[in-house]
């Protein structure tokens, strides 16, 4: 434990009076991961803001591109997890703004493929950018090595999150 205390420090020496068997470091652990969460989302809410952004089309144009830029409706519908028919009105918001456009499938030529603008891709990075440098900020904190290690240690943590939790046994 560092020298300075926090404001989980002090949360938990709160709370262990009143839970005596409370893991200080479960509840020290989780806690800082809900206060990071909360304080990375009100910086991409903040941003967004600033930007004239709304979530959802930040969404779209993340997802997009993720894809390099290009990208089926049906394949964005299944990255946002969201019916199809809900991905058009998506689209047609960002293309209204410039922030995409439609264009011939190179692989069925029924198809329409939705295609990252300069202007859409100027938005994202514009987002991206803020955000990227409030997490370097906050892991600037950590040496190279201590931010791979809390790296690997949040992967671990998440592998069983992932995994189905068993049903308890019973007798």
């Amino acid at each position: 434990m560092t020298a300075t205390q926090d404001a989980v420090d002090r949360h938990v020496e709160r709370w262990l009076p009143v839970v005596p068997d409370l893991d200080a470091d479960v509840e020290g652990a989780v806690t800082r991961m809900i206060r990071l969460t909360r304080h990375l989302r009100a910086v991409k809410e903040r941003v967004l803001v600033d930007l004239d952004l709304p979530a959802h089309e930040y969404d779209t144009l993340h997802a997009l591109a993720g894809r390099g830029g290009r990208a089926a409706p049906s394949d964005l519908a299944a990255d946002l997890t969201m019916a199809p028919a809900s991905i058009t009105a998506r689209v047609d918001a960002l293309l209204r703004r410039g922030f995409v456009h439609r264009i011939p499938s190179t692989v069925d030529r029924r198809r329409v493929d939705v295609e990252l603008t300069e202007a859409g891709q100027a938005a994202w990075r514009g987002a991206m950018e803020v955000q990227g440098a409030e997490e370097h900020r906050l892991l600037g904190a950590l040496t190279a090595t201590e931010r791979r290690h809390l790296s690997d240690l949040l992967r671990r943590v998440l592998l069983v999150a992932e995994q189905p939790r068993s049903a308890p046994q019973t007798d």
